[in-house]
């Protein structure tokens, strides 16, 4: 699977159930090693001001860490602890985004903007995503997933970053019991006829998966929303799509389709920028 995952804890309950779904990824492949890293919004502004935790902070924060180590023991796992020396948010972005990077998996928790602000800048997730340079898994603030990676779709519209999602996805797409492609045409149906055809779901097979490949056409109100009902109506437990991407679906932004999918995911979704 992933040699190395990192994954967040701040102090939430939803992070027990982030640490499950890691230890999960982990031991699926006989992996015997995780990392967790402690980062939250300092809730004393003066620890902040002064540039150390304040004792909440520090509490929260050992909670954490002997939660960790217990669980990781509890699966016969050996662990790493990070924990992030104060809470200012921009440290905190700067930190986790660098920390990011020395993963193979970063596993974040959907920001909840009713529960999630006092302890989390809203743009944490966007720029790990953006800036890690590679996969990043956000587990759903509200719903249980006992499983992930045995259905997965794929959000494909021929884009840098879709390409790079499914070079980050492997690991999944290879040990999935089903893989569906969502292919978004952002070309003409009927391209000019001495251009090579290729496919997505082609390539797919030469790696050993046999994709399905279903087509929708992207329009100015509700791609997005498409992308997540195909997901419900095939049963997946894994989103897998490109970030932030150049090729933008008609009516949305570099980063609309984007934030939409980080604010209303129903299911775990993998991104790659």
């Amino acid at each position: 699977m992933y040699p190395d995952i990192l994954v967040h804890f701040d102090g939430s309950e939803r992070a027990t159930a982030r640490l499950d779904l890691a230890i999960r990824l982990v031991l699926r492949r006989g992996g015997r090693r995780l990392t967790g890293i402690f980062a939250r919004i300092d809730p004393d502004e003066r620890g902040i001001i002064a540039r150390r935790a304040s004792a909440r902070l520090v509490e929260a924060a050992s909670r954490a860490e002997a939660t960790f180590r217990q669980t990781c023991a509890g699966h016969g796992l050996g662990c790493d602890w990070l924990n992030m020396p104060f809470g200012d948010p921009d440290f905190i972005i700067r930190e986790m985004v660098i920390c990011s990077r020395y993963s193979d998996l970063t596993v974040l928790g959907q920001f909840d903007p009713e529960h999630d602000r006092d302890i989390l800048p809203p743009e944490l997730n966007e720029e790990i995503v953006r800036q890690s340079g590679g996969p990043v898994l956000l587990v759903p603030f509200a719903g249980s997933f006992a499983s992930i990676g045995r259905s997965v779709l794929v959000a494909w519209n021929g884009s840098r970053e879709a390409a790079r999602a499914v070079r980050d996805a492997m690991p999944f797409l290879t040990a999935a019991a089903e893989v569906r492609v969502l292919g978004l045409h952002l070309r003409p149906e009927q391209p000019d006829r001495d251009l090579p055809r290729i496919n997505i779901a082609e390539r797919l097979r030469r790696n050993g998966i046999d994709a399905a490949y279903d087509v929708i056409a992207p329009n100015e109100v509700g791609t997005m929303d498409m992308i997540l009902s195909h997901a419900a109506d095939a049963g997946a437990d894994l989103l897998v799509m490109g970030a932030f991407g150049t090729d933008a679906v008609p009516g949305f932004g570099r980063a609309a389709g984007t934030r939409f999918i980080l604010g209303h995911m129903t299911i775990p979704v993998l991104m790659s920028h």
